[in-house]
């Protein structure tokens, strides 16, 4: 399957001097610069419909011309799977993805992904990078995902990620009675002697990139606290390393949490349930972004899934 790309632009007279990939860059902003540089490589992107270098020197006045076939990114296999579809059009799709679900294809999990449910809901996602997908979520977090169903939407996407202007707020239920709010502001990279574990490394430290995480109390219990927290950056597993680099790691966290802890004097229920929770308290609980077409400020929410419901009904009995 392929989609056809035609543009025709005129080459302004302020943009003289600026290299071939630059003034494309800036005349064609729907395209990624590297796929545009690949586009010039291959004859797909013309300067008065002769092949050109990506650092040739343009003078204004010239003529590009694309000719592009968008083609399939990956032998990725369609796969009708359950998606709960929270909003689409014909830029974005919204999911609420459930705890479980594995985001994209690696070597342990080459199907039955959310990008195999994403290719049947929506065939037309084969010729854009990743399926679409933007920004992950971790297997064993629910809550919401922006896909982007166009080449020009997913650049726009990416823009809006670096700038910082996605607000992603997630619900947590972290270890320990926290008595007010805050922000963790530590770089986070690999994690040094366990390459599957992210962890805070020192800043100028060699794989370590910033990131930030602001947080508010929503209620406390004896020993745990439920956090809205909002991602100012997105780093891998960085909620999640960042509860635990404060001694606040989430129930359930597998890699982060160690053993728990558990607290004194608990009933049997809620000790059973905290020790059987089977993944990390966490969900993206909303999700604010501009449309890429109308530039409309779009909110969407998504409730607590049923797993952290009895997990806070078994924390407020005590």
């Amino acid at each position: 399957m392929t989609d056809k790309i035609h543009v025709d632009i005129l080459v302004p007279a302020h943009l003289a001097g600026q290299r071939f990939d630059q003034v494309a860059a800036e005349l064609i902003p729907d395209y990624s610069r590297a796929r545009l540089q690949g586009w010039i490589k291959s004859g797909e992107l013309t300067v008065d419909g002769r092949k050109g270098k990506p650092k040739d020197k343009l003078f204004g006045g010239e003529r590009l011309g694309l000719r592009a076939a968008l083609q399939a990114q990956g032998e990725w296999l369609a796969e009708d799977l359950s998606l709960e579809v929270v909003f689409e059009d014909e830029s974005l799709l919204v999911i609420n993805k459930p705890a479980g679900l594995v985001v994209h294809p690696a070597a342990g999990n080459p199907d039955g992904t959310l990008l195999n449910g994403l290719l049947y809901h929506c065939p037309a996602l084969e010729n854009i990078p990743r399926a679409g997908i933007v920004h992950r979520l971790d297997k064993d977090t629910s809550g919401l995902m922006v896909v982007a169903k166009t080449l020009p939407a997913q650049v726009n996407l990416v823009n809006q990620l670096k700038a910082r202007s996605v607000r992603r707020l997630y619900d947590a239920v972290a270890q320990g009675a926290m008595t007010a709010g805050g922000t963790v502001d530590a770089p986070i990279g690999r994690h040094r002697q366990n390459r599957l574990k992210m962890a805070v490394l020192p800043a100028g430290a060699a794989g370590a990139k910033e990131a930030v995480t602001h947080y508010r109390v929503v209620e406390r219990f004896a020993a745990h606290t439920l956090l809205r927290c909002q991602l100012e950056t997105g780093r891998t597993h960085q909620i999640r390393v960042h509860m635990a680099h404060i001694h606040h790691p989430l129930v359930g966290d597998p890699l982060y949490s160690g053993r728990g802890r558990l607290p004194a004097g608990a009933s049997a229920e809620l000790l059973q349930a905290l020790t059987s929770f089977p993944r990390q308290a966490l969900h993206a609980a909303e999700l604010s972004l501009q449309h890429p077409l109308s530039n409309e400020t779009l909110h969407w929410s998504a409730d607590l899934p049923e797993d952290m419901l009895n997990l806070l009904d078994s924390l407020r009995a005590g």
